[in-house]
């Protein structure tokens, strides 16, 4: 897999993790632990693109 595509896969990865933070906390019965967590993989997503974007 080419640096490319590697890159665009993460934002992939990132983008779906936003919309599932969006409808977690949309959720009255949102688990605030389970929200932390889908942002915290999103966090560290975002730290590798910007990493790699500068390589």
């Amino acid at each position: 897999m080419n640096l490319s595509s590697h890159l665009q896969e993460l934002r992939k990865k990132h983008q779906a993790l936003s919309a599932k933070v969006e409808e977690a906390q949309r959720t009255p019965s949102a688990d605030g632990l389970h929200i932390a967590d889908l942002k915290k993989q999103k966090l560290k997503i975002k730290e590798q693109i910007e990493r790699l974007s500068q390589a």
